[in-house]
């Protein structure tokens, strides 16, 4: 019942209250779990009254009799029923700007360092009795709190905590993200304030600036929201997901807290789950490129990378791709680090290292299964990489990532891995390699020109320019003054055809690689992203930024 049950039964030896008989009468026949004072309360030897009143004394905190206290349902807006249940304490009211709050056991440290991270800094405790409290928390919060009924942590909305001051803080936090099409959320703990900001576009953007005392109560809500997280653990990273609901749709956030020198940050990825229906030329891809990739991923067998850095949409190409082939006479399993979004029709499994189960593992596992097409979320060493191999040449279609700047750059990388140039040249089918770029607002847009820096930097002639449709940013409400709204990708398809496959069996370097796909045909990142702002989809200045690597 109480923390520190030792210190609790010398106090009520030292007023009188115990004798030495009584305990050791509570002592014998102990059951297993069961708490002295427990029996001592259950005997009557000892109320729970008493015990309240000597534990209030002894940690310095102010015993309050609840017995009529006016427990008005408004309070349930101070402390939500999980908190109040899962910390067994009640809301009292507000003095000021400080919280009042009912608590059982004062010696409960735990509870007590907790609670200004979950609700506010400022609260003033009372010590009361576990029977009171209960009383009381049934009289703010209905039948719920009689029941045991709590809300789930990922919904802010319930009507038990909507009208908490942090509690709305967060959650109009999370839903002003989701409505400005946001990809992440940082809250970040500065010297003196709180910074929010939201990455649009794949550009960071300051939204907002709170007080430096709320950032213990924002962060606790957060993790509250989780389901998962420790509340009192702030000296190591961790990692949950909130869900919500917003105007009819899911809302998915995975969520990254690390402790830095001014507290711990937080980063939200917002899982956009509409991108899920995505096809490859909402993905950014133009006629010719979707008409290659659409039959190269419609083949039988063989492996499919799609590369790029961290960032380029890697991921949201995969899942087009396993939606566009997903029919009900085939088999699709994923092996995913975390699974980000579920996919209807399609067995996904999460990689857990902490239990065994690597990509590795959980790839020889699901050929078990007869899949027809597999979804490896990334080929990270040789293991894998032969597994994923294995499965292609005897009939699997597999499709994996990998960190590479370009597309020829990932034969050189397997090989670092340790695979085989024979094996490569015979599995992989092809490789795409692809940037996001953010795409001119459709509303606002106007016909612009190229600077002469930018026809070099893009190795375009003025005379070039006579049939394209070169427009420029300008920015207007649907854009929020932005310019831009939404991205793409800029992409280049290298196929692995007889010829390249004798390369790779020779060895060939990667710059040797690339050149001789140019020649047979294949358009380069840059070059894509050209096509685009001919197009009039997207500027000169981003396809530049993102072709830094690209500029032959």
């Amino acid at each position: 019942m109480y923390s520190n049950e030792a210190y609790l039964l010398e106090q009520l030896l030292e007023t009188g209250q115990l004798s030495e008989r009584d305990i050791q009468q509570a002592k014998t026949g102990l059951k297993p779990g069961e708490s002295v004072v427990a029996v001592l309360v259950k005997s009557g030897a000892v109320s729970d009254e008493q015990i309240a009143r000597t534990v209030a004394v002894s940690s310095g905190m102010e015993y309050v009799d609840l017995n009529g206290f006016e427990a008005h349902p408004s309070l349930k807006s101070l402390v939500p029923l999980d908190v109040a249940q899962k910390y067994k304490i009640a809301p009292l009211g507000m003095n000021g700007s400080t919280l009042q709050v009912a608590v059982a056991d004062p010696f409960d440290f735990e509870t007590l360092d907790a609670l200004p991270h979950v609700l506010q800094p400022d609260i003033e405790y009372y010590c009361s009795t576990p029977a009171l409290i209960k009383t009381v928390q049934s009289n703010i919060y209905g039948n719920d709190a009689i029941l045991g009924i709590t809300t789930k942590g990922g919904d802010p909305s319930t009507s038990s905590d909507a009208d908490a001051p942090v509690i709305k803080l967060v959650q109009n936090l999370l839903m002003e993200a989701f409505k400005q099409k946001a990809s992440d959320i940082h809250v970040e703990p500065l010297e003196k304030d709180i910074r929010i900001r939201y990455r649009m576009d794949g550009v960071l953007v300051d939204v907002e600036h709170h007080p430096k005392r709320l950032h213990s109560a924002i962060i606790g809500r957060l993790k509250i929201m989780t389901g998962s997280m420790q509340l009192d653990e702030k000296r190591i990273p961790q990692d949950g997901r909130i869900q919500m609901h917003f105007n009819d749709k899911e809302i998915d956030m995975r969520v990254s807290i690390i402790p830095t020198n001014n507290g711990e940050s937080v980063v939200m990825r917002v899982l956009d789950k509409s991108s899920l229906k995505l096809g490859l030329v909402d993905l950014g891809f133009l006629s010719d490129d979707q008409a290659a990739f659409e039959q190269l991923i419609t083949l039988p067998d063989g492996i499919i990378l799609v590369t790029g850095p961290t960032g380029s949409g890697k991921t949201t190409t995969l899942y087009a791709c396993l939606n566009y082939i997903n029919r009900p006479d085939r088999k699709i399993i994923t092996v995913e680090d975390p699974v980000e979004y579920e996919l209807a029709g399609i067995n996904q499994v999460m990689v857990k290292e902490d239990v065994g189960m690597t990509f590795a593992a959980a790839l020889r596992a699901m050929l078990r299964q007869a899949p027809n097409i597999i979804m490896l979320g990334e080929i990270r060493d040789l293991e894998t990489a032969s597994i994923a191999i294995q499965a292609s040449l005897t009939g699997h279609l597999v499709f994996s990532t990998l960190h590479t700047n370009d597309a020829p750059s990932a034969v050189a990388r397997l090989t670092d891995i340790g695979v085989k140039p024979f094996l490569t040249a015979s599995a992989v089918r092809a490789i795409e390699a692809q940037r996001l770029v953010r795409k001119l607002c459709p509303d606002c847009k106007q016909p612009g020109k190229l600077s002469s820096h930018e026809l070099r930097s893009l190795g375009l002639e003025a005379a070039q320019m006579a049939e394209s449709t070169i427009m420029s940013s300008v920015g207007c409400s649907k854009c929020r003054q932005r310019g831009f709204r939404g991205r793409m990708s800029i992409v280049e398809i290298f196929k692995i055809d007889d010829e390249v496959r004798g390369m790779i069996n020779q060895q060939l370097t990667t710059p040797q690689l690339r050149k001789r796909a140019r020649e047979l045909g294949m358009r380069t990142l840059r070059e894509d992203g050209i096509r685009k702002v001919l197009s009039g989809l997207t500027t000169a200045e981003e396809v530049i930024e993102a072709t830094m690597a690209d500029a032959d």
